[in-house]
C-alpha cells in the first residue's frame, strides 16, 4: 500500500508529538543512530519534537510525515533552510526515517521526493545531507539520485556508540 504523505504544521506536530517520539525510539531502536544513542526515552524523544516547534512555526524547517494504511505515522523527512544571506537557496535534507515494521514498501522514496520536489518549489537549488555510510538510508538516496561527495571517517556513533563513517550527497530538486 502507499503511504500517504502530508506537511506537519507546528499544530500538528505539537498534536502528534508523542506518536512522533515513539517513531523516533523505534527507528533507533532499529539500530539508525539519527543523532541519538540506545535507551533513547520516551520523554528525550519527545523534548526532542518540540525542539523543533520554533522552526517549523517561522518555516525554516519543513516537515512531512507518512501514513500507514491505519492511519498512524510511520515515517518522517524535513529540510532546514538556511538563514544566512549566502546560503539561502540551499537546505539540509535532515531525519529521513521509516518505522522498521514499515520499511521496504516505498516510504522512503515517497518522502524523499515529496521533500525534493517541495524544495524546488519553494526556491531550493541544492539540497544535502549526510548519513552512515553502508547504511540502508545511504542505498535509498543513491537510487533517487543523489550524488556523492565524499565520506568522512568516524563521523558519528550508532546507537550502541561504534564510531561509523558518513557519506555527502547532494541533489538539485527538480519541481
Amino acid at each position: 500500500m502507499t503511504a500517504t504523505i502530508t506537511p506537519l504544521s507546528a499544530t500538528a506536530l505539537r498534536a502528534h508529538r508523542d506518536e512522533l517520539a515513539a517513531l523516533l525510539r523505534a527507528v533507533v531502536d532499529g539500530g539508525s543512530s539519527l543523532g541519538f544513542l540506545a535507551g533513547l526515552g520516551h520523554d528525550e524523544a519527545a523534548a526532542w519534537w518540540d525542539s523543533l516547534l520554533p522552526a517549523v512555526e517561522d518555516g525554516s524547517l519543513a516537515l512531512w510525515v507518512s501514513r500507514g494504511g491505519d492511519g498512524r505515522i510511520d515515517g518522517t523527512v524535513s529540510w532546514y533552510r538556511e538563514s544566512k544571506p549566502n546560503g539561502r537557496h540551499r537546505a539540509e535534507l535532515r531525519k529521513l526515517m521509516v518505522h522498521p515494521a514499515a520499511r521496504g514498501r516505498g516510504t522512503a522514496r515517497a518522502l524523499l521526493a515529496e521533500a525534493e520536489t517541495a524544495a524546488a518549489r519553494a526556491g531550493v537549488v541544492l539540497l544535502f545531507l549526510d548519513t552512515e555510510t553502508g547504511s540502508g538510508a545511504e542505498h535509498v538516496y543513491r537510487r533517487a539520485g543523489w550524488t556523492e561527495v565524499g565520506t568522512i571517517p568516524d563521523y558519528a556513533t550508532d546507537p550502541a556508540g561504534r564510531l561509523h563513517p558518513t557519506t555527502l550527497f547532494y541533489k538539485h530538486p527538480q519541481g
